[in-house]
């Protein structure tokens, strides 16, 4: 070919690729930008000495997939880029384009690779303990009655405020660790309580002297924690890693479990831990494989047979320890969530639905289940008649017509299943103006309280029920907001709900006239737990 032709040709292909360039811009793909940001190297550079270079968290939390569930895509932006008032967090919008900001959004949200560790070196290495002053007074610094406190959880900014139940004044307010996750519980005197983060954090903090007492780093991806009933030990239900960990009243390890089958083929994530005082010991669902374990504190509990045992007298199968052993209860479906019948004796648990399809994306499209599990016999009893998706980990129980009845909230249909406790069979189907996530009253109440936060249209509706015709004769409300999570007061004569919102509030009823009597701002209160109710497991609050 001649020179002129090649020349022709060169020009040619580059017209080319300068149109295909072009074209791509015009498409919107920034292929420059794509090729030069390195989220990893983005996180090393701004974020790894507050969060670790694993994402497993330091000073600040892990940003782990399994840590940021909850945490929406468009509020992750948000926080890189003004950061979090009254934390350390940053705002990086100045520092970062939106690029660069958006590419460090994704990267977060990814699995680190190889799946970080978290060893009982880890949890020892991670305590800290701080000793109480010489001549210090065992008795609280505020006046108030210690029974009828409340401990608020702000999600908003992360904080706890401690409630005085009577004038219902703020006596203190002191910062939390990120994303406190289930319930904080209390030690049976009602002076400690244990609060724990979605990132493994467990808090113990004294009521009395309003001090942080002890912390541990229990996984790196904790589901919640239970104290046993005579205060001495403090069980973590770990997602990550698979694992239980038990820790004695000041903190200190002194067991871990993995969360595995007896033959260690298949381990788990741990869906929940509970507190079973009646029986000494603590009840564990297990989310990936179907069992239930029991674990008991009591010095002098049975031995544990894992094997076939033809005569007990005999010990034809190997026994092992029971205190602190696993005793471990057959299932045909894993539990999500759990509750206790009044006598401790049985379990009352949901499953999730699975995905029908073997294909595609995970949908969950199948059908929730429930089932009764006895735990002196170790098996199943009996299904639970309730559609949707039981929220049975927040639901009630109640003396109705001679009979104990439990009633509980659904996370997918608007109704509250009631349920005969004798025969497992259903009574009645409540009517509300969408599925809710809550649901509480007292002993000393008529009424029964339930949102419907989990609805696009009612989630501004909180439905009161007559436990004695199980019927709906109220509701309160609160326009365009979330108002959720009901808790009494020590003598039931007020119920305090939530506005769910960052300039949310808590809003003081008359459990009687369901009137209004007092509003204090807050922080998105996701939750709020009076010490009385919760030490003598009253019939209308969670365990």
């Amino acid at each position: 070919m001649s020179e002129p032709a090649n020349r022709w040709t060169e020009r040619l292909a580059n017209t080319a690729r300068a149109a295909l360039v072009l074209g791509l811009c015009w498409m919107g793909v920034d292929m420059a930008g794509a090729q030069t940001i390195d989220a990893k190297a983005l996180y090393q550079q701004n974020c790894a000495a507050c969060h670790g270079e694993q994402r497993t968290g330091a000073m600040g939390p892990a940003l782990l997939p399994e840590s940021l569930e909850r945490l929406r895509p468009a509020e992750a932006l948000k926080v890189i880029q003004q950061g979090r008032p009254a934390t350390q967090m940053p705002g990086f919008a100045q520092q970062l384009s939106a690029e660069e900001i958006n590419a460090l959004a994704t990267h977060i949200r990814t699995p680190v690779l190889p799946a970080p560790r978290w060893t009982e070196a880890d949890i020892r290495a991670s305590r800290t303990f701080n000793e109480a002053p010489k001549g210090e007074p065992a008795k609280p610094l505020w006046s108030a009655d210690p029974m009828n406190l409340f401990v608020v959880v702000e999600g908003g900014d992360h904080h706890i405020s401690l409630l005085d139940g009577d004038k219902f004044e703020v006596i203190t307010r002191f910062a939390s660790r990120f994303a406190l996750h289930g319930g904080p519980k209390f030690t049976p005197d009602g002076r400690y309580v244990f609060f724990g983060s979605r990132d493994g954090w467990i808090t113990k903090y004294d009521l009395w002297r309003l001090r942080v007492v002890a912390e541990v780093r229990a996984g790196l991806n904790m589901r919640n924690v239970a104290v046993s009933g005579d205060g001495q030990w403090v069980m973590a239900a770990n997602y990550l890693p698979h694992s239980v960990v038990l820790f004695d009243a000041d903190l200190n390890l002194r067991q871990t479990y993995a969360a595995a089958t007896l033959d260690g083929k298949a381990t788990s994530r741990v869906s929940a831990v509970y507190d079973a005082t009646p029986r000494n010991s603590f009840v564990v669902a297990l989310k990936d494989i179907p069992e239930l374990w029991e674990i008991s504190y009591d010095p002098k509990a049975a031995p544990i047979y894992d094997g076939l045992v033809h005569d007990y007298k005999m010990g034809e199968a190997i026994a092992k320890p029971g205190f602190l052993g696993v005793r471990r209860t057959p299932l045909e479906e894993p539990l999500d969530d759990f509750f206790f019948d009044q006598s401790y004796r049985h379990v009352l648990g949901a499953t999730r639905p699975k995905d029908v399809s073997t294909s595609g994306p995970k949908t969950g499209d199948g059908a929730a289940t429930a089932q009764v599990v006895n735990l002196d016999v170790r098996r199943k009893i009996a299904d639970l008649p309730i559609a949707g998706m039981p929220h049975l980990g927040s639901g009630i129980t109640f003396a109705w017509n001679g009979s104990t009845v439990l009633a509980s909230p659904n996370l997918k249909g608007g109704a509250i299943d009631v349920i005969d406790m004798k025969t497992w069979k259903p009574v009645a189907t409540i009517p509300t103006p969408g599925p809710g996530f809550f649901m509480r009253s007292h002993e000393n109440s008529r009424y029964a309280w339930t949102d419907s936060m989990m609805s696009p249209t009612a989630k501004d509706t909180m439905t009161l029920i007559d436990k004695t015709t199980l019927q709906p004769v109220a509701t309160v409300k609160e326009p365009g907001k979330t108002l959720a999570h009901i808790e009494f007061t020590k003598d039931g004569k007020y119920a305090l709900a939530s506005v769910w919102e960052m300039d949310g509030a808590l809003i003081v009823y008359d459990a009687a006239t369901f009137k209004e009597v007092k509003r204090l701002p807050m922080s998105k209160p996701v939750g709020k737990y009076n010490v009385w109710n919760k030490i003598t497991r009253s019939e209308g609050t969670s365990h």
